[in-house]
């Protein structure tokens, strides 16, 4: 028999949460809804009996509330909202299916295939906005993890579990590099997000610099630059999910997002829009806020499985001290710089290894491969501080030590730091190519 102050609590609850309400404004990206009780993150979708015949029911996330109405963000086109529609809360929530069926697939931020292949929907299903493992139980890092890229591999040496950010401004090789970290990685699975990419460099992506090869072990979570900023926001922490899921399977994974710069972009129209108030460079607290949330849900937890991260970051104007890049370093457990001076000459990938750094690269590089880094990030900085003399001719051989050897070695070391986008090199190999350097030119 039910007591009667559980059936008085139940009765509030049901009074509480009412499951329909009508449209009242529609204000850029905001649209305001009455009359329905919901939480932030909630699903609402404004019904279709009043839309035409072929409209689609729009979804909307609530993403805050003013009095007794509520603030919604629409998950696609506002084009034939009209004020007094019909909203229903659903039961939805915010959730997309995961499992090995997407492996292979190219799909949108809900979850639904752009590949025109037929769906393979899986039965699990995982929350999109999940709480990153608590910082006690997660596994210290200790599994070198292969890259592919010899550059990498050999002076920025990543752990299987680690986050890295890759830092450059437009234009200078960020995609590729990626594609050629999908292709050869160490991971047993890759879940690649693209947010806000041009429409025209989706496919280019896919067929050219990832390649069937790297396609055919890849989830790919898109969202082009023309979707309502929260579908590009929920396409990165979708890719997350599907990442988390496959790590508490056990398996190695390598998360990849271009661009957490875009992500942010994406949240500060949210915020901006719901009258949240700007705080540095444009961007709202929120914003900031936000980013520690989508980073720290990758990396390693208690299980066997481990997310291993790459983010791209687009630098403005080549200024790593702008807020979001700032922000993003301090966050994760290494950066990679993309110098334009060496993109413009040609050099690919264009790595700068006196401005990138792996935090975890002494403790798992063997110690001859992180002296022998040690060593051309020695002759490299000498080269760049006479450079300027050795280009005009007036640098006197003799007047440096460390500068004719690096004069000396140069050919060698640049010819080292160069990799074919096609090419991939065992991190054995990459470190024995390095150390092999300086035993031949001691």
């Amino acid at each position: 028999m039910v007591s009667l102050d559980v059936y008085a609590r139940a009765v509030e609850r049901t009074r509480l949460v009412r499951a329909y309400g009508t449209v009242k404004q529609a204000l850029g990206l905001v649209v305001e809804i009455a009359g329905i009780r919901a939480a932030i993150g909630d699903v609402v979708e404004i019904d279709d009996v009043l839309a035409p015949r072929d409209a689609k029911p729009l979804d909307l996330e609530v993403t805050g509330f003013r009095g007794d109405h509520l603030l919604t963000t629409p998950l696609g086109s506002t084009t034939g909202v009209r004020p007094g529609q019909r909203v229903r809360l659903t039961t939805r929530g915010a959730e997309i299916p995961v499992g090995d069926e997407l492996i292979g697939r190219v799909i949108d931020a809900f979850g639904t295939p752009l590949d025109g292949l037929p769906p393979r929907v899986p039965r699990a299903r995982a929350p999109v906005h999940a709480k990153p493992p608590p910082a006690v139980s997660r596994r210290p890092i200790s599994e070198p993890f292969t890259t592919g890229v010899k550059v990498l591999d050999a002076l920025c040496t990543m752990g299987r579990g680690q986050r890295l950010g890759i830092f450059s401004g437009a234009g200078v090789g960020k995609t590729t590099l990626l594609g050629m970290l999908a292709r050869g990685s160490s991971a047993d699975v890759n879940v690649i997000a693209l947010v806000g990419e041009r429409g025209r460099e989706v496919n280019e992506f896919l067929l050219d610099t990832l390649g069937p090869d790297g396609l055919a072990r890849s989830v790919i979570v898109c969202a082009t630059s023309d979707e309502p900023p929260l579908v590009r926001a929920r396409a990165a922490d979708t890719a997350t999910a599907i990442a988390e899921h496959f790590r508490d399977q056990g398996k190695s994974v390598l998360l990849v997002m271009d661009s957490v710069t875009r992500y942010a972009m994406a949240l500060r129209e949210v915020a901006l829009a719901t009258g949240e108030l700007p705080a540095t460079k444009g961007y709202p607290p929120s914003v900031f806020a936000a980013l520690p949330r989508l980073l720290e849900r990758a990396g390693t937890d208690a299980g066997p499985g481990a997310i291993t991260a790459v983010y791209t970051v687009l630098v403005e104007g080549d200024d790593l001290s702008d807020p979001i890049p700032d922000a993003v370093r301090s966050i994760l457990d290494g950066h990679v710089v993309l110098a334009r001076d060496l993109a413009d000459r040609g050099h690919f990938p264009a790595v700068d290894p006196l401005a990138s750094l792996s935090r975890l690269s002494v403790a798992l590089a063997p110690a001859e491969v992180t002296r022998a880094a040690q060593r051309l990030r020695e002759l490299l900085g000498a080269y760049r501080g006479a450079k300027d003399l050795i280009q005009v001719g007036a640098y006197v051989r003799g007047s440096d030590a460390r500068v004719d050897r690096a004069v000396e070695m140069m050919p060698r070391i640049e010819a080292f730091l160069r990799q074919d986008m096609r090419e991939s090199v065992r991190r054995e190999d990459a470190s024995l190519v390095l150390t092999g350097l300086f035993e031949e030119n001691p």
